[in-house]
């Protein structure tokens, strides 16, 4: 076993105080300086409050954690991420952008697809499997909708899918390995779509509808931040819903061909509202956040947590105080997750039953790493890490 780097130690010691999280929740709690307004919905349109830590700067000294942003040099709007390790990281955004990391951001790599930018693709998802190998999801209908996938860095990418049933708009990929993966589109006839594939995306095949439940009038998934479709161990995958009356949670236990359906807690009954993440940190405990995407409108219970994989939700006793799109588990924690949106960030330290706002920057999705590499990622470029002030 390689030696218990400082950042670990000092996660595992901020844990270590036991429910109240007293230590992390100090530790993550960073200022923030507003930085204007954008667009904030799960599609292209919306609004929302922005703000962020400056580099290097925290409210608990040298050896505290934060968010520390880096410099990735665009004003692309970053709703795709994918940790690889504390050093290594890939995102995706508007514009057809994707920008890798292998130092840490201090550098970013602008690795994106060629004529992706001319071709106005909004790249909302992304999955690694390393520094070199990885597959970007671009949404919308029709043939907007494509995958992308790259084996050397993104030095090339080869278009492995592109959408061509315009009633059909895809919004998430995941992965259960490096070969074995799944997308899923809006309802089409009435029922979820899902592509599979078992290359590591070289190819996709539409999977038969027979074993998904009939979708709600209005049903849909959220593309805002690449949470909607997660998996967990080498079969079970859930899938998030909004926009109806109910908010639900799909769960599937053999890679995407019968599905089980559960009412989350979490308010829906309009187009904007509804589950926009998923976090699974094993395959019957759970995380689901959301709300209502609107900058004008309230988002009360926002948060739900489950036990049995699903079949079960209950509702945040004490929710994040506002939409939230994107929900990680903290390494090496059974208790401790991260939730994120445009108006801040929360800790909860017992599981997902309560919540605590620690810093107050504008994130849409965030992702997590065994070896403590956490990272967030939103709008105007920006891209941040979990770090100790003296990193």
């Amino acid at each position: 076993m390689r030696p218990m780097g400082k950042l670990r130690r000092t996660v595992l010691a901020g844990l270590a105080v036991g429910v109240s999280g007293t230590a992390l929740a100090a530790a993550l709690a960073v200022p923030a300086q507003a930085d204007g307004a954008s667009r904030r919905d799960g599609r292209p349109d919306g609004a929302s409050h922005a703000g962020g830590a400056p580099e290097g700067q925290d409210r608990t000294g040298g050896g505290a954690l934060g968010w520390h942003l880096t410099d990735t040099g665009t004003d692309a709007r970053f709703r795709g991420l994918a940790a690889v390790s504390r050093t290594s990281a890939w995102v995706a955004g508007s514009a057809g952008t994707v920008l890798r990391t292998s130092d840490g951001g201090r550098t970013w790599r602008d690795v994106s697809p060629a004529g992706a930018a001319e071709a106005e693709l909004e790249f909302r998802d992304i999955e690694a499997f390393d520094g070199r190998r990885a597959v970007a999801l671009a949404i919308g209908e029709g043939e907007a909708s494509r995958i992308f996938r790259t084996e050397d860095g993104g030095t090339s990418w080869t278009e492995s899918f592109r959408n061509t049933d315009a009633r059909a708009f895809y919004d998430c990929v995941t992965f259960f390995d490096s070969r074995h993966g799944l997308a899923m589109s809006d309802p089409v006839d009435g029922r979820f779509r899902i592509l599979s594939t078992r290359d590591g995306g070289a190819s996709w095949k539409v999977l038969p509808d027979a074993g998904m439940p009939a979708a709600l009038p209005g049903e849909a998934g959220f593309a805002a931040s690449g949470q909607c479709l997660v998996a967990s161990g080498p079969k079970d995958v859930w899938l998030a819903t909004g926009g109806a009356a109910t908010a639900r949670v799909l769960h599937s236990a053999d890679r995407g061909l019968h599905w089980t359906v559960t009412d989350s807690t979490i308010p829906a009954g309009d187009p904007a509202r509804g589950v926009f993440g998923l976090a699974f940190r094993d395959r019957k405990h759970g995380l689901a956040v959301g709300g209502d995407y609107r900058a004008d409108q309230a988002s009360p219970r926002a948060a739900s947590v489950t036990g049995d994989g699903g079949r079960t939700w209950r509702q945040a006793t004490t929710p994040p105080p506002a939409y939230r799109s994107g929900v990680a588990w903290l390494p090496y924690s059974r208790s401790a997750a991260l939730a994120v949106g445009p108006t801040g960030t929360d800790l909860t330290t017992d599981g997902g039953r309560t919540w605590r706002t620690v810093d107050t920057g504008s994130y849409d999705t965030v992702d997590c790493t065994a070896d403590l590499g956490c990272w967030a990622a939103g709008e105007k470029g920006r891209v941040a890490r979990l770090t100790s002030g003296r990193r």
